[in-house]
């Protein structure tokens, strides 16, 4: 992976994966950072990797990865893990109101990791303090996944992603 070097405290941070092995690494690193109340909004095409970036995440978490899979037809999965793991995919959603008639303001006000497929359909309800992921798809293996933070636990959040990521790509990993 290749990444840019925003300013300290940026809110928003750009980076290059070539393959789904870096996307994993990815994922992994934010699992690692991850909080408790951490709201986590993945947007992209089909195809992009936001499943994929999710299951790493979960993985870091220490859910068991037999349990992860796109909840397209569940609408919500519940994960256990070190923190509890919400995984939506809201695609075959037809309005907001189906959404928030899930219990997602519950979810999204607790304690667990919310992770949230499609977001773009439901963005008027969630919470402004969250990391918004877009995954661009550049080439059949290239994405680009832009972050911005939305206020102070997402700020800082995506500081320690970047810090770890930079970690990551100094130890045993050069290409992340």
């Amino acid at each position: 992976m290749s990444h840019d070097s925003p300013a300290p405290h940026s809110e928003q941070w750009s980076i290059e994966s070539l393959s789904e092995a870096e996307t994993a690494r990815l994922g992994t690193a934010l699992g690692t950072v991850a909080e408790p109340g951490t709201v986590v909004a993945l947007i992209g095409n089909l195809g992009a990797g936001k499943t994929r970036f999710t299951r790493a995440v979960t993985a870091a978490l220490g859910v068991p990865q037999w349990l992860v899979n796109s909840p397209t037809f569940a609408l919500i999965q519940e994960y256990p893990g070190r923190i509890p793991v919400f995984h939506f995919d809201t695609y075959r959603l037809r309005s907001v109101d189906e959404f928030l008639e899930l219990g997602a303001e519950e979810y999204l006000a607790g304690n667990g990791i919310c992770l949230i497929e499609w977001a773009d359909r439901v963005e008027e309800v969630l919470p402004a303090d969250r990391l918004t992921i877009r995954i661009a798809i550049e080439a059949p293996e290239r994405r680009i996944f832009h972050f911005t933070a939305g206020g102070e636990h997402s700020a800082r959040l995506l500081t320690e992603l970047r810090r770890q990521v930079a970690a990551s790509s100094t130890d045993e990993n050069p290409a992340l």
